[in-house]
Protein backbone atom coordinates (compact mmCIF):
# COMPACT_ATOMS: atom_id res chain seq x y z
CA UNK A 1 0.00 0.00 0.00
CA UNK A 2 1.96 3.23 -1.19
CA UNK A 3 1.72 6.37 1.39
CA UNK A 4 -1.27 8.17 -1.36
CA UNK A 5 -3.75 5.43 -0.45
CA UNK A 6 -2.87 5.16 3.23
CA UNK A 7 -3.45 9.03 3.44
CA UNK A 8 -6.74 8.71 1.50
CA UNK A 9 -7.94 6.20 4.10
CA UNK A 10 -6.51 8.02 7.11
CA UNK A 11 -8.01 11.18 5.85
CA UNK A 12 -11.49 9.00 5.30
CA UNK A 13 -11.46 7.48 8.54
CA UNK A 14 -10.78 11.19 10.54
CA UNK A 15 -13.58 12.10 8.26
CA UNK A 16 -16.07 10.31 9.15
CA UNK A 17 -15.65 10.44 12.99
CA UNK A 18 -15.18 14.01 13.01
CA UNK A 19 -17.83 14.59 10.52
CA UNK A 20 -16.02 17.68 8.96
CA UNK A 21 -14.85 18.11 4.98
CA UNK A 22 -12.52 15.88 3.92
CA UNK A 23 -9.34 17.34 2.06
CA UNK A 24 -6.66 15.29 0.15
CA UNK A 25 -3.40 16.92 -0.77
CA UNK A 26 -4.97 20.21 -0.85
CA UNK A 27 -8.00 19.29 -2.85
CA UNK A 28 -11.66 18.48 -1.60
CA UNK A 29 -12.98 15.29 -1.63
CA UNK A 30 -16.25 15.32 -3.26
CA UNK A 31 -18.35 12.27 -5.52
CA UNK A 32 -18.50 15.71 -8.16
CA UNK A 33 -16.24 15.43 -11.54
CA UNK A 34 -14.10 17.94 -12.69
CA UNK A 35 -16.04 18.00 -15.33
CA UNK A 36 -19.51 18.86 -14.22
CA UNK A 37 -21.28 22.17 -15.66
CA UNK A 38 -20.72 24.15 -12.80
CA UNK A 39 -16.45 23.53 -12.84
CA UNK A 40 -16.37 24.45 -16.74
CA UNK A 41 -18.64 27.40 -16.61
CA UNK A 42 -18.57 28.96 -12.80
CA UNK A 43 -20.13 32.39 -14.33
CA UNK A 44 -23.23 30.36 -16.54
CA UNK A 45 -26.61 30.53 -15.29
CA UNK A 46 -27.48 26.56 -14.88
CA UNK A 47 -31.44 27.14 -15.07
CA UNK A 48 -34.00 28.12 -17.93
CA UNK A 49 -34.28 31.79 -18.29
CA UNK A 50 -37.69 33.07 -18.77
CA UNK A 51 -38.33 36.49 -20.42
CA UNK A 52 -40.56 39.31 -19.11
CA UNK A 53 -43.50 39.80 -20.98
CA UNK A 54 -43.33 42.51 -23.79
CA UNK A 55 -44.07 45.99 -22.96
CA UNK A 56 -48.01 47.23 -23.50
CA UNK A 57 -48.81 48.80 -27.15
CA UNK A 58 -47.63 45.73 -29.07
CA UNK A 59 -50.82 43.99 -28.95
CA UNK A 60 -51.72 43.93 -32.65
CA UNK A 61 -48.60 41.86 -33.22
CA UNK A 62 -46.73 38.65 -31.68
CA UNK A 63 -43.69 39.55 -29.80
CA UNK A 64 -42.36 35.82 -29.29
CA UNK A 65 -43.52 36.03 -25.52
CA UNK A 66 -45.11 33.04 -24.87
CA UNK A 67 -46.23 32.22 -20.93
CA UNK A 68 -45.04 29.40 -19.40
CA UNK A 69 -47.89 29.17 -17.22
CA UNK A 70 -50.72 29.44 -19.66
CA UNK A 71 -49.20 25.80 -21.19
CA UNK A 72 -49.67 22.62 -20.59
CA UNK A 73 -46.63 20.49 -20.83
CA UNK A 74 -46.04 16.84 -20.03
CA UNK A 75 -43.05 14.40 -20.75
CA UNK A 76 -43.22 11.02 -22.32
CA UNK A 77 -40.47 8.52 -23.51
CA UNK A 78 -39.51 9.21 -26.98
CA UNK A 79 -39.15 6.69 -29.99
CA UNK A 80 -36.33 5.84 -32.68
CA UNK A 81 -32.83 5.27 -32.45
CA UNK A 82 -30.98 6.22 -29.10
CA UNK A 83 -30.30 2.86 -27.20
CA UNK A 84 -31.02 2.40 -23.65
CA UNK A 85 -31.36 5.70 -23.44
CA UNK A 86 -34.79 5.92 -24.97
CA UNK A 87 -36.42 3.56 -22.40
CA UNK A 88 -35.21 5.35 -19.45
CA UNK A 89 -35.38 8.85 -19.84
CA UNK A 90 -38.84 10.98 -20.77
CA UNK A 91 -37.28 13.64 -23.45
CA UNK A 92 -40.14 13.87 -25.51
CA UNK A 93 -42.05 17.04 -25.29
CA UNK A 94 -45.81 17.31 -25.80
CA UNK A 95 -47.06 20.95 -25.53
CA UNK A 96 -50.58 21.84 -25.21
CA UNK A 97 -52.90 25.02 -24.77
CA UNK A 98 -56.41 26.31 -25.82
CA UNK A 99 -56.35 28.38 -28.86
CA UNK A 100 -59.23 30.51 -28.48
CA UNK A 101 -58.25 31.57 -24.82
CA UNK A 102 -54.51 32.35 -25.30
CA UNK A 103 -55.00 36.09 -24.94
CA UNK A 104 -51.25 36.22 -25.38
CA UNK A 105 -51.74 36.20 -29.04
CA UNK A 106 -53.14 39.11 -31.04
CA UNK A 107 -56.97 38.69 -31.47
CA UNK A 108 -56.69 38.92 -35.35
CA UNK A 109 -54.12 36.18 -35.44
CA UNK A 110 -55.64 34.05 -32.83
CA UNK A 111 -58.55 33.53 -35.21
CA UNK A 112 -56.84 33.22 -38.31
CA UNK A 113 -54.97 30.44 -36.08
CA UNK A 114 -58.66 28.79 -35.21
CA UNK A 115 -59.74 28.67 -38.95
CA UNK A 116 -56.23 27.10 -39.79
CA UNK A 117 -55.73 24.62 -37.07
CA UNK A 118 -60.08 23.62 -37.19
CA UNK A 119 -59.04 20.27 -38.17
CA UNK A 120 -56.15 19.87 -35.53
CA UNK A 121 -57.85 21.46 -32.46
CA UNK A 122 -59.20 18.69 -30.22
CA UNK A 123 -62.87 18.93 -28.72
CA UNK A 124 -61.93 20.58 -26.16
CA UNK A 125 -60.00 23.46 -27.78
CA UNK A 126 -56.34 22.07 -26.69
CA UNK A 127 -53.91 22.53 -29.62
CA UNK A 128 -50.72 20.08 -29.27
CA UNK A 129 -47.22 20.69 -30.61
CA UNK A 130 -44.33 17.68 -30.00
CA UNK A 131 -40.87 17.11 -30.46
CA UNK A 132 -38.79 14.53 -30.11
CA UNK A 133 -35.56 15.76 -32.16
CA UNK A 134 -32.89 15.35 -29.97
CA UNK A 135 -32.49 12.95 -26.50
CA UNK A 136 -32.53 16.53 -24.67
CA UNK A 137 -35.68 17.21 -22.54
CA UNK A 138 -34.86 20.91 -22.65
CA UNK A 139 -33.42 21.29 -25.97
CA UNK A 140 -36.76 19.46 -27.09
CA UNK A 141 -39.20 21.80 -24.99
CA UNK A 142 -37.07 24.58 -27.35
CA UNK A 143 -38.12 23.08 -29.92
CA UNK A 144 -41.17 22.89 -29.38
CA UNK A 145 -41.95 27.07 -28.48
CA UNK A 146 -40.17 27.87 -31.41
CA UNK A 147 -42.07 25.13 -33.83
CA UNK A 148 -45.32 27.52 -31.92
CA UNK A 149 -43.45 30.87 -32.78
CA UNK A 150 -42.70 29.89 -35.98
CA UNK A 151 -46.75 28.93 -36.99
CA UNK A 152 -48.00 32.13 -35.12
CA UNK A 153 -45.89 34.23 -36.85
CA UNK A 154 -46.24 32.59 -40.28
CA UNK A 155 -50.39 33.52 -40.09
CA UNK A 156 -48.95 37.37 -39.64
CA UNK A 157 -46.72 37.12 -42.37
CA UNK A 158 -49.45 36.26 -44.84
CA UNK A 159 -51.83 38.59 -43.34
CA UNK A 160 -49.21 41.51 -43.57
CA UNK A 161 -47.97 40.44 -47.29
CA UNK A 162 -50.26 42.24 -50.03
CA UNK A 163 -50.23 39.55 -53.46
CA UNK A 164 -47.82 39.87 -56.44
CA UNK A 165 -48.24 40.47 -59.99
CA UNK A 166 -47.55 37.26 -60.40
CA UNK A 167 -50.30 35.68 -58.37
CA UNK A 168 -52.61 38.46 -59.05
CA UNK A 169 -51.66 37.11 -62.99
CA UNK A 170 -51.79 33.16 -62.58
CA UNK A 171 -55.15 34.09 -60.75
CA UNK A 172 -56.41 36.33 -63.78
CA UNK A 173 -55.53 33.42 -66.37
CA UNK A 174 -57.23 30.79 -64.24
CA UNK A 175 -60.85 32.58 -63.96
CA UNK A 176 -60.56 33.19 -68.01
CA UNK A 177 -59.93 29.23 -68.02
CA UNK A 178 -62.23 28.59 -66.12
CA UNK A 179 -65.16 30.86 -68.30
CA UNK A 180 -63.99 29.67 -71.36
CA UNK A 181 -64.92 25.84 -70.31
CA UNK A 182 -68.14 26.84 -68.77
CA UNK A 183 -68.85 28.34 -72.05
CA UNK A 184 -67.87 25.60 -74.41
CA UNK A 185 -70.01 22.49 -72.01
CA UNK A 186 -72.83 24.83 -72.02
CA UNK A 187 -72.67 24.99 -75.98
CA UNK A 188 -72.11 21.04 -76.19
CA UNK A 189 -75.24 20.77 -74.39
CA UNK A 190 -76.87 23.17 -76.23
CA UNK A 191 -75.92 21.04 -79.10
CA UNK A 192 -76.91 17.79 -77.57
CA UNK A 193 -80.24 18.77 -77.50
CA UNK A 194 -80.76 20.87 -81.00
CA UNK A 195 -79.79 17.24 -82.55
CA UNK A 196 -82.34 15.68 -80.26
CA UNK A 197 -85.02 17.41 -82.40
CA UNK A 198 -85.69 16.34 -86.00
CA UNK A 199 -86.40 18.91 -89.01
CA UNK A 200 -89.32 21.04 -89.23
CA UNK A 201 -92.28 19.06 -90.80
CA UNK A 202 -90.15 15.54 -91.82
CA UNK A 203 -91.77 12.76 -89.55
CA UNK A 204 -88.91 10.45 -88.50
Amino acid sequence: MNKITRAFISVLRQGSSSGGTNTLLGRQLSYRSDLSLDKLYPSARLQIYTPPPPPPGSANKFSGFIPMDRLEITYSRSSGPGGQHVNTVNTKVDVRFKVAQADWIPEQTRQKLLQVLANRITKEGYFYIKSDLTRSQQMNLADALEKLRSLIRSQETLAAAPPSEETLEKLRRRQERAARERLQVKRGRSQIKADRQGPGGIDL
